[in-house]
């Protein structure tokens, strides 16, 4: 029952916690630690703004960035693949991740805002809000983290996969097919709503997953894997809040 961040299920994190529990004498320097999991965030965060910048640039100079758009979605869920068995590897994975889902958070970004204006700078707000109280509430102990809370996230997590899987599949087989969550009413609304309270609790089992590694004395280059399954969901929030907001304001 562990996070469904796919870095923090994977067998590559259980066996990086047998080897460093049964480790005779551990370096502190070379284990992982809170504060530099999160400063490994922060900077593939800034790694992210920045590439985001080049196809948000190129959309607003009137050049098509969907080939960078869906290149850097594909090679930046390649790079997760990749991550996931060999998280050794994450130093230079996860800034990779960062560089390139970048390019696809910028395309995507630049064409919500030319239909809705100012629609960035609230899923921005909205995502970083979430993050932070988040973050408070679980620093606090406000909201535990325990086998039930982990299991009913993780159900709800793969309901919500398995239903865009399906989805997508039901309209390649027929175009005509319209999924009860595609445009703008109360029902499609109401399960973006779903989604972001999901996407939400998810940051709670990632929190706890780098604590777990942490006391686990796990290895340095864990930072990076962490990190990596960190902006995994805060890109997943920020795409979902995306959604919600253009389907309130297709509404206006």
């Amino acid at each position: 029952m562990k996070s469904n961040n796919p870095f923090f299920k994977t067998k590559s994190y259980k066996e990086n916690e047998e080897v460093t529990h049964n480790a005779v004498v551990i370096d502190y320097n070379q284990t992982m630690t809170v504060s530099g999991t999160m400063n490994k965030t922060f900077l593939m965060l800034i790694l992210l703004i920045a590439s985001a910048a080049i196809t948000w640039s190129m959309t607003n100079n009137g050049q098509n960035p969907m080939i960078f758009t869906i290149g850097g979605a594909i090679i930046g869920f390649i790079l997760v693949l990749v991550a996931t068995f060999k998280p050794n590897l994450s130093g230079y994975l996860a800034p990779g991740y960062a560089i390139f889902e970048g390019l696809f958070i910028g395309g995507i970004s630049a064409i919500f805002e030319l239909k809705y204006p100012g629609i960035v700078i609230q899923a921005v707000s909205c995502t970083f809000v979430t993050f932070m109280v988040c973050l408070g509430l679980y620093k606090f102990e406000i909201v535990k983290v325990n086998d039930k809370f982990r299991s009913v996230v993780i159900a709800a997590t793969l309901a919500i996969a398995t239903y865009y899987l399906l989805s997508w599949i039901i309209t390649l087989i027929f175009p005509s097919f319209q999924p009860v969550h595609y445009g703008n009413s109360m029902i499609s609304i109401g399960i973006s709503v779903f989604v972001i309270v999901i996407a939400a609790l998810n940051l709670f089992l990632d929190f706890d997953q780098i604590e777990t590694g942490v006391k686990q004395k796990m290895p340095k280059y864990m930072e990076w894997y962490g990190a990596m399954g960190l902006m995994i969901t805060l890109v997943w929030l920020y795409i979902e809040f995306l959604r919600l907001l253009s389907k309130l304001s297709s509404k206006d």
